[in-house]
């Protein structure tokens, strides 16, 4: 398999006919090159109804552009910013799902994969590759699909676990030498910071870790220098997590499964990153069927699951997906670990967000607004953290969790949201205690 033959971009996606379903390998790994080629052939007027699957990916997204109706039907199975406008405007759509059952959706049928377009390491020699950034639902879509065209880029890091298949499973390779695309987060805010330190605050020496995507996540882990044992079992993880694992505060040394492993199923970072993960034992990128399976994640004592929220209602109802009717993002793996969390030994599920919007609208209100998308349902919410405190709802009654996640709400809402809690729930509200 060292003597593979290449082929161009051009050359390859002539294997795309009208009506095929088309996985993109995803984050930094979103296959450029395979992607210019196919929407020049939409721009030749050769498609139509090509229909295209991912999740979030990195760099542009041209086919998701109303000049491609008819050609391409974008289905992703999160909404990234890059495909964002073109989502709300109805060009392009969303398929709801949990992140752990993305893989299913190709190995059921639910979903075709007619053909894979993904990016991989040069190959080793014994005849391997490595999905390098993104295994999740990759490696399915590569199980599944009918035809697997692979970016063949020495600037894939070769990591393990999952990540590793025989360069066999492909059936068209592809040379390209550009560099991964990295994502770019800015430094946390006074805000941030304030919400970083009340998550620190919850979280033990020897817990397990699993954040989500932005700045928060980064907030919570600069303050973490002085903890120790520290795992990773995540969906994805990022820059903040190096400085730790160089101090040794992360080491893995306490989980049950995966002892001393960082496991993963995508990343997004800088180049430091992706060199991080280079033939690194300590990381393994595995599929997402695995690493978001509430009940795999449980088999960790102390897992401490940290996801954010665009707004949460008086009863715990967190919306993490929708702006009202606009979909912002998706359902992420938010469920899968807020769930997982909770059945682990000692795990804490925590919801954190920023108290109020740029622009001073409270993100925690009433109700939720019109149309917006319930993620992480009232059941199994448990600790909800803003700026102002942490709060855990946990076998707390409506009227006991509307005071509590009042308390930690602006001080500037506070007696708006006090007055609809009473509204809602009577005189009695009032004679509650927490």
């Amino acid at each position: 398999m060292n003597n593979i033959k290449f082929i161009s971009a051009e050359e390859a996606v002539k294997v795309v006919k009208s009506g095929d379903h088309i996985h993109l390998s995803s984050v930094a790994s979103a296959p450029q090159i395979l992607i210019k080629a196919l929407c020049q052939r939409g721009e030749n007027g050769e498609l139509k109804d090509v229909r295209i699957h991912h999740l979030h990916t990195e760099g542009p997204a041209p086919y998701t552009e109303e000049r491609f109706q008819g050609t391409f039907f974008h289905q992703a199975f999160f909404v990234g910013g890059n495909v964002r406008k073109n989502v709300q405007a109805g060009w392009a759509d969303y398929i709801p799902i949990f992140l752990s059952e993305t893989q299913k959706l190709y190995r059921s049928g639910a979903v075709p994969c007619d053909v894979a377009m993904i990016q991989v390491s040069p190959v080793d020699k014994h005849g391997y590759v490595s999905l390098g950034t993104s295994v999740d639902a990759t490696l399915a879509a590569i199980e599944c699909a009918k035809t697997v065209i692979a970016v063949v880029n020495k600037h894939v890091p070769r990591s393990w676990g999952d990540a590793i298949i025989p360069a066999s499973m492909i059936d068209m390779f592809v040379e390209d030498d550009t560099p991964l695309e990295p994502a770019h987060f800015s430094d946390p805010s006074e805000i941030e910071t304030k919400i970083g330190i009340n998550c620190a605050n919850l979280i033990e020496d020897g817990a397990c870790l699993q954040m989500g995507i932005g700045a928060i996540p980064n907030a919570v882990l600069a303050q973490l220098g002085g903890h120790k044992n520290l795992g990773i079992h995540t969906e994805m993880f990022a820059d903040g997590v190096l400085p730790l694992v160089k101090a040794g505060v992360i080491n893995g040394a306490n989980k049950k499964i995966d002892k001393g492993k960082m496991v993963s199923t995508f990343l997004m970072g800088s180049q430091d990153v992706y060199d991080f993960i280079d033939d690194n034992p300590m990381v393994a990128m595995m599929d997402v069927g695995y690493t978001n399976d509430p009940y795999v994640i449980a088999r960790n004592p102390k897992v401490c699951a940290i996801n954010s929220a665009l707004q949460v209602d008086l009863t715990g109802q967190v919306c993490a997906d929708s702006l009202g009717t606009k979909f912002y993002s998706g359902v992420g793996g938010q469920i899968d670990f807020t769930y997982g969390a909770s059945l682990s030994e000692g795990g804490k599920a925590i919801i954190a967000m920023p108290s109020a919007t740029n622009k001073g609208v409270s993100k925690i209100a009433p109700v939720l607004t019109e149309g917006a998308g319930v993620v992480t349902t009232r059941n199994h919410i448990h600790w909800l953290v803003t700026e102002y405190g942490a709060v855990d709802l946990y076998g707390k009654s409506l009227q006991e969790r509307a005071k509590l996640i009042i308390s930690v709400a602006h001080p500037d809402a506070q007696e708006s949201l006090d007055r609809a809690a009473f509204e809602r729930f009577g005189p009695h509200y009032h004679q509650v205690n927490i």
